[in-house]
This record gives structure tokens, sequence and C-alpha cells, in this order.
């Protein structure tokens, strides 16, 4: 199209469309060159100028991304490092705000001579890929000007705590990309380069960066290897006489069908190459194997998709490790709320565990510190297991930083970023530095979620992470802090009225106690004709059907606009029904009603109003800055009851 075309279309200014025809021009030409013909000085030179990559114009030219950072070093052609002009040239602008440009010809800032430390932010935001990662790497900003290092900082989001011009001494607005990275520190000459503290994505750019003779500041790149090559991975395992799923690695439909086959169904597949489980999903038989990968991944051998047995039934443990590469230490345990299968960012969890073993808890505990200890981690690492009959397997190791590692910080009141860094600086590891007890007796993380926004959006859980944000409650049961926690995420259970349960039939035999706990705590409960007969030959009386259609005389829609529903228990396979605006689910976003879509959140939630009674009474546990002694809690301290 021309570009009065798409202004017509678009209503983009020319003067934009002009600049993005410039840049396709560009590309076309660069496409064009007849091979084997190297890459002119001049168009590469304006082709950098333009914003394309090393790695864009090796697409282009069918070569690698190293050969084009090699032409370029030997043309001399590298950028030049500008301030964002704060001050629209009025005055001399001196920020710490720093960009790379080929526009520019002579830098804005030259390097320190001073030891100095460089980390590699998480990149935007996304799912899977958060604020927690953010808050890791201004702890490890903060700890490393504490040991006397000049600090730089690299990240691409202007929203961010860590891109705020005081927190560090240098701030990089680029991307997390080996190219940027590499400029940074060519001029810059770090002493070493965090990457495990900001998630996977500067974790992927460990090998890169290590090969380029960048020093790696705590776990080195083949403990990294270790945990990412599934056969190095098992062999591993196997070194250490641990538990594993059954798995398998496909390359195309026929292998993963021959692979279930192998290991039996259900099983879990997921793209070797994602972040925040997109994509993962379980299935549990062939056809639905098949399904997967006709809309979900298109498999190859650079991109396979992982094949683990499910482990149906089993409960989740989240671990996070602090490690010196000879001594190892766990500083929290988080058992999860809901069972395997979903996501370990979406599922609640409790600290310390509420219902595991202190023989299965020793065991994880021995298990991880081994894991740590034979990967020669230096600073975070954490591990996911499943325990299922009593029986642990392992399923995840990350030498990194995770999710978690924030509630466990404000939980135990340790900053386990900042102690990872003083590891990774040369440290030893001070058992006595971190606490292993919470503040209070338990602390309870809830994942909040942003449905609301989302029209068609299905707000079941599974394994692809959804949650946006998390809540803590803490008490001195796991009852109270686990119904602060739902009231903290506005998911608390209103006193009296009715509670609708419809559910899956795998989960029908589950919810029948749950429902004659919710009758004894005075609730009517209204289901599904089907949910209904089986409550009734579970022995319940008083099952009231309803209807989801909404003119029905008896439709469950009526309980929601008169504000008499006071939860909605829903339990179904995420994507087998389209969700529209008067979908049941959907309408409970609407009302603002507080809803469990799991059967083992549904139980958690009537246990512990059952335990803590119908006055709920709670006591106030203060979080405090780190290094603080959290008072005693008073006998009783009543708050309001939520409305």
């Amino acid at each position: 199209m021309s570009v009065d075309r798409v202004h017509e279309l678009t209503k983009i200014d020319p003067w934009f469309l002009n600049q993005i025809e410039t840049i396709i021009k560009t590309g076309q030409q660069i496409a064009a060159r007849k091979m084997p013909d190297p890459l002119s000085p001049e168009l590469l030179r304006l082709a950098k100028i333009q914003g394309f990559s090393d790695r864009a114009i090796a697409r282009f030219t069918h070569r690698d991304e190293q050969s084009i950072r090699e032409q370029r070093l030997e043309q001399g052609l590298t950028p030049q490092v500008a301030q964002v002009d704060t001050l629209a040239a009025e005055f001399p602008a001196e920020t710490n705000y720093l960009y790379s440009s080929y526009h520019a010809s002579q830098s804005d800032v030259s390097a320190t001579w001073r030891k100095k430390i460089l980390v590699l932010g998480s990149g935007p935001y996304r799912i899977g890929s958060s604020v927690e990662f953010d808050w890791c790497c201004v702890n490890a900003v903060k700890a490393a000007e504490a040991e006397g290092y000049e600090t730089i900082m690299v990240n691409c989001n202007p929203e961010t705590v860590s891109t705020d011009y005081d927190v560090s001494d240098r701030l990089y607005f680029e991307p997390i990309t080996f190219e940027d990275v590499m400029e940074i520190v060519a001029l810059e000459r770090p002493d070493g380069v965090i990457v495990q503290l900001g998630g996977q994505t500067p974790l992927k750019l460990a090998r890169q960066l290590e090969q380029a003779g960048v020093t790696l500041l705590g776990t080195s790149y083949d403990s990294i290897d270790r945990t990412e090559d599934r056969k190095r991975f098992a062999e591993m395992v196997d070194k250490l006489g641990l538990n594993q799923p059954t798995n398998g690695i496909a390359t195309s439909p026929e292998e993963a069908r021959s692979i279930g086959e192998r290991i039996g169904y259900p099983v879990m597949v997921r793209p070797s190459y994602v972040l925040g489980g997109r994509a993962m999903e379980r299935v549990k038989n062939e056809g639905e194997l098949e399904e997967y990968f006709n809309n979900a991944v298109m498999a190859s051998p650079e991109h396979p998709v992982l094949i683990d047995k499910f482990l149906e039934g089993a409960v989740e443990v989240d671990v996070d490790v602090l490690a010196d590469g000879a001594r190892a230490i766990v500083a929290g345990m988080m058992e999860h709320v809901e069972l395997a299968g979903v996501h370990s960012g979406d599922s609640a969890c409790s600290l310390p565990p509420h219902n595991l073993s202190r023989a299965i808890q020793q065991e994880i505990d021995a298990q991880a510190v081994a894991l740590a200890l034979e990967l020669g981690v230096v600073g975070l690492m954490n591990a996911q297991f499943a325990v299922k009959d009593g029986e642990v397997f392992l399923l995840e190791v990350n030498p990194r930083a995770s999710r978690t590692v924030p509630f466990v910080s404000k939980a135990i009141g340790t900053p386990l970023a900042k102690e990872a860094v003083r590891l990774m600086i040369g440290q030893p590891l001070d058992p006595d530095r971190v606490s292993r007890t919470t503040l209070a007796p338990f602390a309870v993380k809830e994942t909040v979620f942003p449905f609301a926004k989302f029209p068609g959006a299905d707000l079941t859980l599974g394994p692809e992470m959804k949650s946006t944000g998390e809540v803590m409650g803490r008490g001195r049961t796991f009852a109270e802090a686990y119904l602060k926690s739902q009231i903290a995420a506005s998911n608390g259970l209103r006193a009296g009225g009715s509670v609708f349960i419809g559910v899956r039939d795998e989960d029908k035999a589950s919810i029948t106690p749950i429902a004659r706990a919710l009758t004894g705590l005075g609730y009517q409960v209204l289901a599904t004709p089907g949910t209904r007969a089986r409550l009734m030959e579970g022995g319940l009386s008083g099952i009231v059907e309803t209807s989801l259609k909404p003119g029905a005389p008896n439709s469950l829609y009526r309980s929601m606009a008169d504000n008499s529903l006071a939860l909605v228990i829903n339990t179904t396979r995420s994507g087998k029904r389209r969700i529209d605006p008067t979908h049941l689910r959907r309408m409970v976003l609407t009302y603002n009603i507080p809803y469990c879509t799991t059967v083992e959140a549904a139980g958690t939630m009537v246990r512990a109003m059952e335990e803590m009674g119908p006055g709920r009474d709670f006591e106030y546990y203060p979080l405090l800055g780190f290094g603080e002694e959290s008072p005693a809690p008073p006998d009783s301290t009543p708050t309001e009851r939520p409305p």
C-alpha cells in the first residue's frame, strides 16, 4: 500500500508512516543483496542508524549474529551513549537516564575506574515475569552499593522502580539482548554481571555472555545449562538418586504420540522456550494431544515440546534456597493450596507448609540442599517438588531468583536478594543472617487476577499463568492467614446467604463434604441438577436445584442480581466453553461475587471458615522492616468484620 492509502485507513500521521516506509525499504535493500556479496559498510551503517539489530540483519542476510557483530566491530561501528534530555535543551541535562545511539558523534558519559557491578533487569512486564524480579534487582543494587561497588542497571521498562533515576549510579534504558548488553559492558567494563535476579530473560543470555568473556557473578553458565538441558538434568537427578516424573521431548506430533503411549496419560505438555507456562496444558488422551499440536504449538528440533507424566492428586511445593557453592540453606518452603496442574504463579501457598508431615518437609529440604550443592549454586535457587502418596518428585530447578523471593523475604524478615548478592561477590553463607521462621506463625500468598479487565477471559486456572499480582495474609493459624489473604484479594466469603455449586464429574465426590460444611455454617446450597443429585446421594438434604439459563424461573442469575449469593464454586476444563458476557463465570466478575474454580481452594476456604468460627476475630501482625523483631501479638485484637 502507499503511504496515503495507509494514512487513509489508519489516520496515522504520514510523517510516521514515511519513517516506517524508509525502514522497510532498507530491510528490502539488505535482503536483495546478491549472495555471497558482503554487506557494504555504508548499508550496514545505515541499517544500524535506522535501528536494525545485529540479529535482524543476520536474519535478512542468512548469516549468524556473531558474524554481523564482528563485521560491525571491524568497521569501528559502535553506538555512543546519550543522556535523555529532560530539560528540552534549555539547559545542559545531567540525568542518569542513558541510552545507546548510532546518531550521536560522541558519548555524553565516560566510564569510571571504580569497581562496579552490572545488574540485568527483567525487561518489559508480562505474565510470568513482573515486579517480583524488579524487587530483586533493586535490592541487588542496594546490596552492591553497601559493599562499595558502583552500580549499573540495565532495563527497558520506564514504569519500574529499578529505572528510577536515583536507584543506581548508572541507568541504561536498553533491551535485554546480547548486543545491547555487550555494548554497555565494553564501555563500562564492570567487574561482574548479575543475570540471575531478573527472571528468565537475562538468564537466557548467560551462555553468550560467558563465551564473550564476561564475568558472570554467582552461578556459572554450566550449572544453568545442567538445569535447562533435559538430558543433563536427568543425569543429575539419577546421580543424586531423586525421583522425577517420567518424561520425554518431542519435535513432532508423531514423536509426541509415541511418548504419550510410553509414559501414559494424563500428561503435561509445554513448549521448551516460553515463560509463565504459556501454551502449557494438561492432556488426558491422544485426541487432546493432537488438538494441542494443531492449535497451540509448531514443534521443531529448535523448539521441542516437553512432555511429562502428570501426577494426579499431587501437592506442589516451592522451595527457595541460598547457597555459596559450598553450603546451602532452604530459606522458604511453600505448600501450594491448589493441587498439581495449576501454575505455581497462580496457586495460593502457605509458608510454612500447613499439611505436609515433618518427615516430608525434611526430605524436601535435604533434596533441595543436595541439588544446590551439586550444581554449585552461588546466590539463589528455586526448586519445585510434588508430593504424591508420601513420595517426593522433583519437577523443576531454576538456578535464579524466583517470583516467590519477595514474598518469602517479607514473610521471614530477611531480604534474600541482598543476601544473594553478598554470596555472589564472594562472601560465605552465614546461616545466622537468614531467618527460617516467619514473623507471624503463618504467611499465605494469594494471587490477584485481571479477569475483569478482559471481556471473554475465563477465570479458571490451569498450567498457563494468568495472575498479575499477589497479596499476603498473616496469622497465628493457617486458617486466619488464609482468610486474611482472601479478603485482601477481594475474594472473602460473605457472611450468610447462599452458595452455588456446579462441578465436573471427577470433582463431585470431593465436593460433598464441602457442601455439608457449608450447610453447617448456615449457607443455603444451590446446585446444578447433576451436582444436586450427587449431593443428595451423599446424604445431604435441602439442596436447591438451580438453572444456568438467564430466563429460567429458578435461574441462578436472580440470586446474583439480588446480592444473596455469597460464593460460587464452579470447576470445569478451561477453554471448552465459549465465555460470553452472560456466562456464569463472567457474571461472577460483573457482580463481584467470591468464587473458587478448584475443589482444593473451596475446601481450604470452608475449613478455614469452620476453624475461625463466625466471629472471625483477627490479630494484627505489622509488616516490619528487615531486621526488626516482630512484637508478640496481643491476646485479642478484633477487627471489623469484612462486609
